[in-house]
């Protein structure tokens, strides 16, 4: 599959030196305050442009439109939450099932949760855009972390590691946006994170771990 994305959302160039990287940083958090003060629908080029402090034609440089700065977007996002999770797995190679699943889930949770409001605001921005390579490359990262980090622990015996993977990923991915999408209080975010570390062992202990 193509993991390179729809040629109408790709940027129109990469930041390269030090000042560019600022400057897309600025651009990157505008949009997340426009998201989150405003709305995707009321989200445009111009009015992120002057939350960042550029002018519309530094804005263009990077991003011909909309779509295109939101794609860039959830791909920083996805990347970053990807580079944490890959570091968190690694970390736990030939440690415990336990140890290993405890690490997982609390560092997909944190990372979902610390900012709750940037997390919500990009959700809603994706709805519209054609995301599937971004998707499929985020998976393809984690399915290779967390293979590799739960086939090393001493006591593994998977008959079929990839299908118990994707299984115990959806699991996890599926519960944190059932949290976020209910708006669940604190005090239940926190029993329901331990109720699922529970799950994801008594599952991983009956397939082979």
């Amino acid at each position: 599959m193509d993991l390179s994305p729809p040629r109408h959302l790709k940027a129109r160039k990469k930041p390269r030196q030090t000042r560019a990287m600022s400057t897309v940083d600025a651009i990157f958090e505008a949009t997340i305050q426009v998201l989150i003060g405003e709305g995707t629908h009321r989200l445009t080029t111009t009015r992120v442009a002057e939350r960042a402090g550029v002018s519309v034609g530094t804005m263009y440089q990077y991003f011909p439109h909309k779509q295109a700065l939101l794609y860039a977007l959830n791909e920083r996002y996805l990347d970053r939450l990807a580079e944490r999770v890959e570091k968190a797995c690694l970390a736990q190679h030939g440690k415990s099932t336990k140890e290993m699943i405890e690490a997982l889930v609390t560092t997909y949770w944190e990372a979902k949760t610390e900012r709750s409001d940037v997390t919500r605001a990009l959700y809603s921005s994706a709805v519209e855009l054609d995301n599937e390579a971004l998707i499929e490359a985020f998976a393809r990262r984690m399915d290779a972390a967390t293979i590799a980090m739960l086939q090393s622990a001493p006591t593994a015996n998977y008959s079929d590691i990839d299908l118990v993977n994707v299984t115990l990923l959806s699991v996890i991915f599926g519960t944190v946006r059932n949290v976020f999408e209910r708006n669940l209080p604190a005090p239940e975010q926190i029993a329901i994170r331990k109720q699922l570390i529970v799950m994801c062992l008594a599952y991983l202990d009956m397939s082979g771990g």
